[in-house]
């Protein structure tokens, strides 16, 4: 069993939510002084927007359960994946989250929750279906670096900002575009733009580096990283062969998602919610050479995954 101290935290992802966090509050605020200049009343946006946030980050764990028809299973209802679960959790001492299961055939997984007490991590029976035990283990070992990071949490609020964003742009218009005494809703409306396509930016970016760092973490929990790259290759290949209507049932939770519900490759570039595959698997590749020789210090083990 390893060490939790090699585990660890990823000093990369922790700088990068950091930075995010601080920017999307910038932007935040910008938001809200347009929303001031517009007369629109800034204590009953910031009471209306302070409101939705709280909701949001209490409740999106079960709005994303129910938007993938996900069940919490007890051990008698999933013996096998609590099990397996339970020794991961041991193996990167972290208490145990609950486990949902998705009634779907994408094969995917996921993590969510606002802390490590409160996480959720679900499997979908695609993927349960599709991937040998010790495949599915580094998915769900995968999840749970995902939890250890607490990057689910920043992730929630990040889609947050866009979604009040994207919100007041909609609302501007119907309201206020035809409204020429209210002069002031054209730069809010201009100004929401902004701050969502900022915010998209920011989130997309974010979701691209975390992956990377719950692969490596992965790896390490169960000092495999060929499992997750064999899950990972099984996964992009049997997309293809899913209905297009559960893809784009599905798609919605792409940024969480393990790997894109797209049978086609992802985006490149900025808006891109994972890296390239390629990359994933050869960073594993690299790390599964270094394990077999010695443990990897955390801090040097993250560069050489993501190095060309």
């Amino acid at each position: 069993m390893r060490s939790p101290s090699t585990f660890g935290r990823d000093p990369g992802l922790q700088a990068r939510m950091i930075l995010t966090m601080f920017l999307l509050g910038a932007v935040y605020v910008v938001l809200m002084a347009a929303v001031a200049a517009s007369g629109l009343g800034i204590a009953s946006a910031i009471a209306i927007a302070g409101g939705l946030f709280f909701v949001q980050l209490v409740a999106s764990d079960k709005l994303a359960l129910r938007a993938m028809h996900a069940k919490v299973v007890s051990p008698q209802e999933a013996p096998q994946l609590h099990a397996m679960v339970e020794r991961l959790c041991v193996q990167a001492d972290l208490p145990k989250p609950k486990i949902a299961i998705a009634q779907t055939s994408v094969p995917n997984a996921f993590a969510i929750g606002r802390s490590q007490k409160t996480a959720t991590v679900c499997a979908t029976t695609g993927i349960i279906d599709l991937l040998e035990p010790h495949e599915l283990e580094g998915v769900m070992a995968h999840e749970l670096a995902h939890v250890q990071h607490r990057d689910v949490m920043i992730m929630t609020i990040a889609s947050f900002f866009a979604s009040i964003a994207a919100f007041i742009m909609q609302w501007g218009f119907f309201f206020g575009g035809n409204n020429r005494e209210s002069p002031g809703i054209l730069p809010l409306i201009a100004v929401s733009f902004a701050v969502y396509a900022v915010s998209f930016l920011l989130m997309q970016m974010l979701s691209r580096y975390r992956e990377f760092a719950a692969d490596r973490g992965a790896a390490i929990i169960t000092g495999r990283p060929s499992a997750l790259a064999s899950a990972l290759m099984k996964i992009s290949g049997s997309m293809s062969r899913v209905p297009q209507r559960d893809l784009r049932a599905a798609s919605e939770m792409n940024a969480f998602f393990i790997l894109p519900a797209s049978p086609r490759k992802a985006i490149a570039g900025l808006f891109a919610t994972h890296p390239p595959l390629e990359k994933r698997i050869a960073a594993l590749a690299r790390l599964e050479a270094q394990l077999q020789g010695s443990d990897l210090p955390p801090a040097r083990g993250y560069r050489e995954l993501t190095r060309p």
